[in-house]
């Protein structure tokens, strides 16, 4: 069962996407919540984060951006990214044996999220514990958290007009009834038993609705109906 903060219960664009990081970070209890995306629509760049304003002011003078591992590898990838992975690379030493030094921890996630038009979004996360404790973590809100990753990303997305005036879903009546069914928590054979139709054919319209909704999972592609208010959150 998911419950998402609404960000169109918060206002001042820039104010209300600072405010639903920390909402997330307080949440789950991390150290810092962090997304970038890129709308080539719009030919613009968003960043929000709860880093510390003097690594970020660091960040950005020693163009970070362009060799840290937890975007430009996570950026390709079609599934979360944690950064143990890359901790053995050069350039993730380089940006974190800094990156220490304000207090941020190389323990982290990193998910991907993929738009219509081209656009892409990474929302990232933190927290200063022990490898043990930092997977159980994971493990319990990998879910959620990919929700939310994509309701951020389509909030900051939709706050430029022109893609806000493209985006549009063609998800059929049956592909909104099994992604509605799926948001109560049904399991796919339950929806099959309850609709009269096979686990297959559950299986192939849930495909379906994740490439129409341009979602690598389908918590995502749950997360992306509600925001286009086609499924509602349970």
């Amino acid at each position: 069962m998911m419950h998402l903060i609404d960000l169109s219960e918060l206002t001042a664009q820039r104010g209300r996407f600072d405010f639903f990081l920390e909402q997330v970070r307080s949440r789950f209890g991390f150290d810092h919540v962090a997304y970038l995306g890129a709308n080539p629509v719009a030919g613009t760049m968003h960043g929000y984060v709860t880093y510390p304003e003097e690594w970020k002011r660091l960040y950005i003078q020693k163009a970070f951006h362009l060799i840290d591992p937890t975007l430009t590898i996570a950026q390709r990838s079609i599934s979360p990214v944690d950064w143990s992975r890359l901790e053995q690379t050069e350039n993730f030493r380089k940006v974190f044996n800094i990156a220490h030094d304000f207090g941020i921890t190389s323990h982290g996630l990193t998910i991907p999220v993929r738009g219509p038009y081209g656009d892409t979004g990474m929302l990232s996360v933190t927290l200063d514990t022990s490898g043990h404790e930092w997977k159980g973590r994971i493990a319990s809100a990998i879910g959620e958290l990919q929700s939310i990753a994509v309701h951020m990303h389509d909030a900051v997305m939709n706050s430029d007009a022109f893609s806000n005036v493209l985006r549009h879903s063609l998800l059929s009546s049956r592909e909104i009834e099994i992604l509605q069914w799926t948001a109560a928590g049904k399991t796919q054979q339950d929806i099959a038993d309850i609709l009269g139709i096979s686990h297959r054919t559950v299986e192939v319209h849930l495909r379906s609705a994740r490439e129409k909704l341009y979602s690598l999972t389908t918590p995502q592609a749950i997360a992306r109906a509600i925001a286009l208010h086609l499924i509602y959150p349970i």
